[in-house]
C-alpha cells in the first residue's frame, strides 16, 4: 500500500470511528431520555423502601461521623480529656438527632453542609448528657452501646470533664457556621441552650431523680403527668432543638419551624415510651446497655404507668401524630421523616 493510499485508509478509519461515537452518544441520550434514572441511596423519596432509608441513614451517619472525628483531635494539651471524649462520642451510636437536624434544614430548603456544625453541636450534647447520666450519683449504669460506660473507663473525673468539654464544644460548633446568615446562629444557639438547662435536659433529669422516690399506681393520671414532664425534658427537648436548629439553619419560615418542633416533640416521647418498653422485654445483650435497670431503681416508666400493651398503642398514636404535622410539606423532601418515625417505633435496641 502506498503512501497515498494508507492515508485515505487511515482518514476512512477516522470518519468511521466518529460516526461511531456519534451513534453511541445518540443511543445514550436516548436511553437517558426514555428510561426511569435509577435512585440512588442519596436520596429518598415517597415512593423509597425501608432498605433505602437504611442507606440514607448509612451515608448521613458517614458524614456526620466524619465531620465528629474532624472536631475532635486525638492531640495535646489534655490528650486524656480528648480521649474520653471522643470515646462517647464517636461510639456506635444511631444518630438519630444529627440526621434529624439534617433532614429538617433540606425539608424547608437547605443543604446538608448549612446544617452539619449544628447537627454535629446536637450530638455532642446528647454524648455530654449520657455520660453525666451514667455516673454513680445519677443512673448509676456500667453499660452503655455495648461498650462500658465512660466513668468506668476514664474515672469520674475525667468522665465530668469530658462532659463538660462536650457542651462547651457544641456551642463552639455551632457559632462556626459560615455558609448561614449570622442571625440564624445566634437563633441556633438559643435553642440549643435552652434544650440543655432548666427547660430541657437538666429538668427532666432533676424530675426523672425525684421519681424514683415517689410511687404512682397504673393508670394513674398524675402518674402520667408526671412521666410527660420528664421525657418531654429529658427525651424530647433535644430532638425537638434537632428539628428547630436544621430548620432554622435551612431558612425555613416560623410556620415551618414550628411544625418540625412539634413532629420532633412527638418522635421524642415516641423514643422513650419504645425505649422503656424495650427495657422490660428485651436483654442486656440485645439492647447493648443494663435491661431492666429503671424498674430495679424504681423509676417512672411509661409500661409501670401504663403497661406493655398499652404503651405499645401509645407509640403508634404519637407516630400517627409525627406523621400529621408532616403535612403539607413536599412529600419527597419529607421522606426521611416519614421513615423516621417509622424507624423509632420498630427499633428493637
Amino acid at each position: 500500500m502506498g503512501t497515498r493510499e494508507a492515508v485515505v485508509y487511515t482518514l476512512i478509519c477516522f470518519l468511521l470511528s466518529l460516526l461511531l461515537l456519534f451513534w453511541r452518544f445518540l443511543w445514550l441520550s436516548y436511553i437517558a431520555a426514555t428510561s426511569t434514572p435509577k435512585q440512588t441511596s442519596h436520596s429518598l423519596t415517597a415512593e423509597s423502601d425501608e432498605s433505602e432509608f437504611r442507606l440514607y441513614m448509612l451515608r448521613k451517619s458517614k458524614s456526620v461521623n466524619k465531620a465528629l472525628n474532624d472536631a475532635v483531635p486525638l492531640r495535646e494539651p489534655v490528650l486524656k480529656i480528648r480521649e474520653a471524649m471522643r470515646y462517647t462520642l464517636l461510639s456506635d451510636g444511631k444518630r438519630v438527632r444529627p440526621m434529624l437536624c439534617l433532614a429538617a434544614c433540606e425539608l424547608v430548603g437547605g443543604h446538608e453542609s448549612n446544617a452539619m456544625p449544628s447537627a454535629c453541636a446536637v450530638e455532642m450534647i446528647h454524648a455530654s448528657s449520657i455520660i453525666l447520666d451514667d455516673l454513680p450519683c445519677m443512673d448509676d449504669d456500667s453499660l452503655r452501646r455495648g461498650k462500658p460506660t465512660n466513668h468506668k473507663v476514664f474515672g469520674e473525673d475525667i468522665a465530668i470533664l469530658a462532659s463538660v468539654a462536650l457542651m462547651g464544644l457544641a456551642v463552639k460548633q455551632t457559632s462556626s457556621s459560615t455558609d448561614v446568615p449570622p442571625e440564624r446562629v445566634l437563633r441556633a444557639v438559643q435553642v440549643m441552650a435552652q434544650a440543655v438547662g432548666t427547660e430541657g435536659l437538666v429538668a427532666g433529669q432533676a424530675e426523672d431523680l425525684a421519681g424514683e422516690r415517689r410511687s404512682f399506681e397504673e393508670n394513674n393520671q398524675e402518674g402520667l403527668e408526671h412521666l410527660e414532664f420528664i421525657h418531654i425534658h429529658k427525651t424530647a427537648a433535644l430532638l425537638e432543638a434537632a428539628a428547630v436548629v436544621g430548620a432554622i439553619m435551612g431558612g425555613g419560615s416560623d410556620e415551618e419551624v414550628e411544625r418540625l418542633r412539634k413532629y420532633a416533640r412527638c418522635i421524642g416521647l415516641m423514643f422513650q415510651v419504645v425505649d422503656d418498653v424495650l427495657d422490660v422485654t428485651k436483654s442486656s445483650e440485645e439492647l447493648g446497655k443494663t435491661a431492666g435497670k429503671d424498674v430495679m431503681a424504681g423509676k417512672l416508666t411509661y409500661p409501670k404507668v401504663m403497661g406493655v400493651e398499652k404503651s405499645r398503642e401509645y407509640a403508634e398514636r404519637l407516630n400517627r401524630e409525627a406523621r400529621e404535622h408532616l403535612r403539607g410539606f413536599d412529600s419527597d423532601k419529607a421522606a426521611p421523616l416519614l421513615f423516621l418515625a417509622d424507624y423509632i417505633v420498630k427499633r428493637q435496641n
